[in-house]
């Protein structure tokens, strides 16, 4: 069986110690295939915040991939929002949108953050023709038959949470991904877990959101995903720390 763990906006500048120490054991005791981090890794992308965060994901010592959340971009800066906004990022380079390939399973990164957005409210997904391209690129790469799931920040359509993601081109994204036989699309920003069968095109693809480890929390105390692999079937575990 193949388990990955899946985890989300961590927000370092306001992160929740506690959790972190909790996650952090449940992954040296159980030692899952891979961390899949689906952004929003720091509270206002300070160079303090991503040293911490990756301090603490080498010290996981778990394959590990981390999607860019809005939180991740420079809010107070606008050259480096604009301009430079990854330069801070470095540390994580290695691990920042990694393709993972495990037996069975082939992870794929896809960005839903933009740097700036003709609505008022930046932090909500967006998911351009670039991105979604280089997505359907990396999956029709992939071993044909492998489970494909894809990993973004923001939901591509509303997962019934107290938070939305209103995320442009989301549905046309979701669909374009499950006719490519995209099998669930792993995200967060909502910091609340979901798990919904959603029908695009006649073809059923899993939408699957994990919670926070922050001090943001919303409708669930802290939590993260545990997605269990048994050859084509697989299921998802939100492990909520008590």
């Amino acid at each position: 069986m193949i388990r990955l763990f899946h985890v989300s906006d961590i927000h370092f500048g306001a992160e929740d110690s506690a959790a972190l120490g909790w996650f952090a054991g449940v992954v040296k005791a159980e030692q899952p295939d891979a961390v899949i981090v689906t952004g929003d890794l720091t509270m206002r992308a300070r160079a303090r915040e991503f040293a911490a965060a990756s301090k603490w994901l080498e010290e996981l010592g778990r394959p590990v991939t981390v999607e860019v959340g809005n939180h991740d971009l420079p809010y107070f800066n606008p050259w480096a929002r604009f301009v430079t906004p990854y330069k801070r990022y470095i540390a994580l380079e290695r691990m920042i949108e990694r393709p993972l390939d495990i037996p069975g399973v082939s992870i794929v990164p896809m960005k839903t953050t933009a740097r700036f957005q003709f609505r008022l409210n930046w932090s909500k997904g967006y998911v351009g023709i670039g991105a979604l391209q280089r997505a359907l690129a990396l999956v029709e790469a992939a071993p044909a038959d492998d489970l494909k799931f894809v990993a973004c920040h923001h939901p591509l359509i509303e997962g019934g949470t107290r938070m939305s993601s209103s995320t442009r081109g989301g549905k046309r994204a979701l669909a374009a991904l499950a006719a490519a036989g995209v099998d669930a699309v792993l995200t967060g920003h909502v910091h609340d877990p979901f798990d919904l069968v959603h029908d695009a095109g006649g073809r059923a693809v899993r939408m699957i959101g994990a919670g926070t480890l922050s001090e943001r929390i919303r409708a669930h105390p802290p939590s993260f995903n545990e997605i269990r692999v048994e050859g084509r079937a697989f299921r998802t575990v939100a492990r909520v720390m008590e």
